[in-house]
């Protein structure tokens, strides 16, 4: 009976030493935001989740061959009573770079996160990510043109980016323009930018450069910029002219017929924008368009208007008109105003149904409030081809075409582009100078 007895606790023991190996845990291991790129000391967050903890956090990077370690963490050993304990996900944060493994060279390497779970069974979970490590300052070296600038206008500036460079362009204030190479100059780059109509007259654009790892460096040009001040007006709102706009946009909405205004207003015109915004990533690198552009019609409101809303003699919103209202007669053919490629041809909210032309390097056209659509999203059209008809839909009250143009996204004044001269001598005199030369030859 003895030797029964110590056969079954050989048996009970081995059997629950083979339990808590095999309840052991895997830990799951995240990096938000991904790691790409290391430098001299670059942070990096994990999160770690394991119920039954980790024992040991470690980080290394391989290059070459070699290991570097960069991050070690240990925690006492649970190795029975692990069970009892319940842990909750945690984040991590280290940094990895040349700072912590000074043999690290610059170019490709790959960083490793490794967890042990605390556990009796000590299991060991790792994640891999392939990283450039960078660790030399950009550069940036920017043009010698005189650049002048209307506000709410646009400008052009090259500029030669040094060293290794996953970004480049010209900085406004809050807004970024990226660049293109500049054609027949290797290792040249320009952005075409605009000083937005919502910055004072102190920013300084200049241009940059930012290498992997985020740092940047600074390009100063010279500049000056022409304040300008923009019309301000009011608009008197009436239940008739909510009640046709409201249900022209938005029927199915719900609220007073104040509020659902209101919300089209602000709400859906922040996303239109937006939208419009985004076409940015739909352009070609070249020169899609020719000469000037045309003028559709006579102006009825011109770019950054600035409308207070009145509603019972109360002011009830502010909005900004980034465009011009242009009429002629009820449902005009609205032409290309230069050469492009569609990018948007649908129904846009405020602007009804709108169609946006790319005419290359982050320049596009805007046309709203149109009654029918004759193009379709991709198709190329020449400047004059009609591509649909005036209209009021939208949030619009009589028969007239919204026509806007916006670069890399930010709508602009586009008055600029309506003359010969200034394409000339603000964009192209840069862009292409012996193109520019043959055309004034013209």
């Amino acid at each position: 009976m003895t030797k029964i007895a110590g056969v079954l606790i050989v048996v009970v023991l081995i059997a629950s030493l083979g339990f808590l190996l095999a309840i052991s845990e895997s830990t799951a291991l995240s990096v938000d935001p991904p790691v790409t790129a290391v430098g001299m000391q670059t942070p990096v967050k994990v999160r770690v989740a394991n119920p039954h903890g980790v024992r040991r956090l470690s980080a290394y990077i391989e290059q070459g061959g070699a290991r570097y370690p960069v991050f070690n963490q240990e925690h006492p050993a649970r190795r029975l009573l692990f069970w009892r304990h319940k842990e909750a996900p945690r984040e991590v944060v280290f940094t990895a770079g040349r700072n912590n493994a000074p043999a690290l060279k610059d170019g490709k390497a790959r960083l490793v996160i490794e967890a042990v779970s605390n556990d009796l069974r000590g299991r060991t979970d790792a994640v891999g990510f392939d990283v450039e490590v960078s660790t030399r300052p950009p550069r940036v070296v920017a043009d010698g043109f005189q650049h002048y600038i209307n506000q709410g206008g646009a400008e052009l500036a090259t500029f030669t980016p040094s060293g290794y460079v996953t970004d480049s362009g010209v900085k406004v204030g809050k807004y970024t323009f990226h660049s293109f190479p500049l054609p027949g100059s290797p290792g040249e780059r320009f952005a075409m930018f605009a000083y937005p109509w919502d910055l004072g007259p102190d920013e300084t654009p200049y241009a940059f450069a930012t290498n992997p790892t985020g740092t940047v460096a600074r390009g100063t040009f010279w500049y000056k910029v022409f304040p300008r001040k923009f019309r301000v007006r009011d608009f008197e709102l009436t239940d008739a002219i909510m009640d046709k706009l409201v249900n022209q946009i938005d029927p199915s909405s719900t609220g007073t017929l104040l509020e659902r205004f209101l919300k089209i207003n602000r709400d859906m015109r922040r996303r239109n924008n937006q939208t419009l915004a985004d076409l940015r990533h739909k352009t070609e690198e070249k020169v899609l368009w020719n000469g000037p552009f045309t003028r559709l019609g006579k102006e009825e409101s011109m770019f950054a208007d600035v409308r207070n809303y009145i509603y019972k003699g109360q002011k009830v919103d502010q909005q900004v008109h980034l465009g011009y209202d242009l009429s002629n007669v009820q449902h005009v053919p609205v032409q290309a105003a230069n050469d492009g490629r569609v990018v948007y041809a649908a129904d846009l909210g405020i602007y009804g149904n709108c169609i946006v032309l790319d005419h290359g390097y982050g320049l596009q056209s805007i046309y709203g409030h149109l009654s029918q659509i004759a193009v379709k999203e991709g198709e190329l059209v020449k400047k004059g081809q009609t591509m649909g008809h005036s209209g009021s839909t939208g949030l619009a009250l009589g028969d007239h075409v919204h026509f806007s143009m916006q670069v890399d996204g930010v709508q602009i004044n586009p008055v600029e582009w309506w003359d010969e001269h200034w394409i000339r001598d603000r964009i192209l005199s840069k862009l292409n100078p012996a193109g520019a030369a043959a055309s004034a030859a013209r």
